[in-house]
């Protein structure tokens, strides 16, 4: 594994759900040829949901409703409103996609689980396909396409707590203080460091909402005391965490 995976960190902190459903409130969709069978595109709707397809030569051959953390999570948030994917040509997603096709017809004991995680691994394909792309509009997704900033994003995902700087930063990604600060900018639309708060607010929402003390929360994200986290959260969230939790 490469040591600047760049969706690992995020699959951990954002539960990855993806479960098949049949009915109108799907964002999900692998279509299949009318005739011959065979699997054709894959339809993702990241934050909203598809639409009844008309009938044309494609009908439906696998949905589910996915979930990953939703707005909250920074890389699902700036996906296209729409993927579409053509598999005619792509034998890795053809053979995944035939699985979850066997699996779901076969109906055998455990076919729910098998295709929980089947349908896991296609949205992973999915996301590294889009990181891989890129996109033209800053944010999160444009900085992880780029193989520089990249290493720089992952570290502050993996250790949120630590003291970054940008000179620290600039030096993971192999880029001048300068050149960093202005690819960082363009890329993700925020500076490092705002980006860096982003992130960890996030992470401190998650925490309290689970109940963990406010005082190791603050220590686990580099603040200083409960009371430098509270200003910080009320500067992002409009509330204090304590009024947080009870309101969630």
């Amino acid at each position: 594994m490469s040591e600047f995976d760049r969706l690992s960190s995020l699959i951990n902190r954002f539960s990855l759900k993806v479960t098949p459903q049949q009915d109108a409130q799907v964002n999900l969709i692998i279509l299949q040829d009318r005739i011959s069978g065979e699997p054709t595109k894959i339809l993702l709707a990241p934050l909203s949901f598809l639409p009844k397809l008309p009938p044309v030569d494609e009908c439906i051959m696998f949905s589910a409703r996915t979930d990953w953390g939703g707005r909250d999570n920074p890389l699902f948030a700036t996906l296209p409103n729409l993927i579409e994917i053509n598999i005619l040509y792509n034998p890795d997603l053809s053979m995944l996609v035939r699985l979850l096709k066997t699996e779901a017809e076969a109906q055998r004991c455990g076919v729910g689980g098998v295709l929980n995680r089947l349908g896991e691994v296609l949205m992973i394909s999915i996301l590294r396909q889009q990181i891989e792309l890129g996109a033209t509009a800053p944010g999160l997704l444009n900085g992880l396409a780029d193989s520089r900033l990249s290493r720089a994003i992952v570290s502050i995902h993996e250790a949120p707590g630590k003291r970054w700087n940008n000179e620290g930063l600039a030096a993971i990604a192999g880029l001048s203080i300068s050149r960093f600060t202005e690819l960082f900018n363009q890329r993700v639309g925020q500076t490092a460091q705002s980006y860096l708060r982003h992130w960890r607010m996030l992470l401190a929402c998650q925490d309290i909402e689970r109940g963990d003390r406010i005082q190791a929360i603050a220590t686990r994200y580099g603040y200083g005391s409960s009371e430098a986290l509270s200003r910080a959260f009320r500067r992002q969230f409009g509330n204090n965490p304590i009024a947080h939790r009870k309101s969630f």
